[in-house]
């Protein structure tokens, strides 16, 4: 490592320094920018699937269709948890031999953790019957597709090579149309399921054509006992996180009513498209830290920052245009739930600031490996929610829900920051931390 003294003796370097700051600069606003388009694919892809299945079944057979989503929701972040999230941990941005081992590997345990709990829904499918088993059953068989293509997403992004993982999700979306139509010939949940597992299943088998990688199945035990670290911890991360928000949506339905859970997510859909361009942020932003770990840590703090910060002070404009929105637009948007919705813009808002906010010093602590904390972290800010959105329902309704959950967004975001400073003081002074693999250049 270059000394301070030897800086300032030997000029070069910061005259060299300036000319290569943009390229590198260049390369991270084009991975940003491949996040943001293959989330935008994604996210239209499910949209179009949630309508489409809405308008042809109508309520009730939606509703059932919308268990076994929710379950898949459950389900991929246990996957996401054990497979993808350590491979982005420790394998972003290094030379493609252990990229290429680490990927074959962590998409085997995904694809071995959908074949596990797949089988799990089918027998589970089987035994309920009725209006709900055949589409659990549907979502048993889909499972193992429906994970393996969300693994090749995160491995690609590990290699910096969104556009691999934009084209295998506008791949699925090509596949998703004529598989629709002809479960719409059908006429029932399981075959919408069996359908969007299908394209799933076309969509993994690309991946497998872009990357010339077969999951290795019979390392997924290796690769989860190699992880264990990480992956577990993830997996609490992961499950807490969507089980909070789950339980608060139960527990205002009892408390404030079912209309409560409706204006919430009125106010929810109307910071839909922000939320849409977080989530595309998070596919990237764990890969970015972790080459700026390694490239540069003494600028990881300020990486974290300037993340954090941006995606809160873009939610605080986003939410000052929905504040400035007319009354005519709201109820051209969400019909009669925007009275009660744009009563909640601001608390939302806040929450979703607090959020992005925190989700800068959250991409700093996966990047440092430091699981622990960041478990840490993610449970104190889980309970937080749960806490402020049932405990403010029970003070004031549902305008007491929003602020409590505001509140308590704004409190879980200072405190990944507090484990945030702690992590990188300790990678600063700690000599037994571990060298990183320098990053290729070519």
């Amino acid at each position: 490592m270059t000394t301070e003294e030897e800086k300032t003796t030997t000029p070069a370097p910061a005259a060299v320094a300036p000319a290569a700051a943009a390229p590198a600069k260049r390369g991270v606003a084009g991975r940003l920018s491949w996040g943001l388009a293959d989330q935008a694919v994604s996210s239209m892809t499910n949209f179009a699937v949630g309508i489409y299945v809405a308008r042809e079944l109508g309520v009730t057979a939606f509703g059932v269709f919308s268990l076994a989503w929710l379950t898949y929701g459950v389900v991929l972040n246990v996957a996401r948890g054990l497979a993808t999230d350590p491979l982005m941990v420790r394998f972003s941005g290094v030379p493609e031999a252990p990229w290429r081992a680490a990927t074959a590997r962590s998409t085997g345990a995904a694809l071995g953790v959908g074949t596990a709990l797949g089988a799990v829904c089918l027998l589970v499918g089987l035994g309920l019957g009725g209006r709900v088993g055949p589409a659990f059953a549907g979502l048993g068989v889909a499972l193992p597709a429906l994970l393996l293509q969300d693994s090749w997403r995160f491995a690609f992004f590990a290699a910096g090579a969104g556009r691999k993982a934009f084209a295998n999700d506008l791949t699925q979306g090509v596949a998703l149309v004529p598989a629709m139509l002809v479960a719409a010939r059908v006429g029932s949940v399981a075959a919408f399921v069996l359908a969007w597992g299908a394209s799933a299943a076309v969509a993994a088998g690309y991946g497998f054509v872009q990357s010339g990688l077969r999951p290795r199945v019979s390392q997924a035990r290796g690769w989860l006992r190699e992880q264990r670290d990480l992956g577990y911890r993830y997996l609490v991360e992961n499950v807490s996180l969507s089980g909070a928000s789950q339980l608060r949506a139960y527990g205002l339905g009892a408390i404030a009513g079912v209309g409560a859970v409706g204006a919430v997510r009125g106010a929810e859909l109307l910071l839909g498209p922000f939320l849409a361009l977080l989530m595309g942020l998070s596919l990237v932003t764990v890969a970015e830290a972790a080459r700026v770990l390694r490239q540069a840590p003494q600028r990881l703090g300020r990486f974290c920052l300037q993340l954090g910060g941006g995606q809160a002070v873009a939610a605080l404009l986003w939410g000052a245009a929905l504040l400035l929105m007319p009354d005519r637009a709201g109820e051209l948007v969400l019909g009669d739930v925007w009275h009660s919705a744009s009563a909640l813009i601001l608390p939302a808002t806040l929450g979703v600031a607090g959020a992005g906010l925190g989700s800068g010093a959250a991409a700093g602590l996966r990047a440092l490996a430091a699981a622990r904390r960041s478990l840490r972290c993610q449970l104190f800010a889980s309970a937080c929610y749960l806490g402020g959105g049932l405990g403010g329902a029970a003070l004031a309704g549902t305008a007491g829900s929003a602020w409590g959950v505001a509140a308590a967004t704004v409190s879980g975001s200072a405190v990944w920051w507090l484990q945030l400073r702690a992590a990188l003081r300790e990678h600063r002074h700690d000599p037994e931390v571990p060298e990183v693999p320098e990053m290729r250049t070519s």
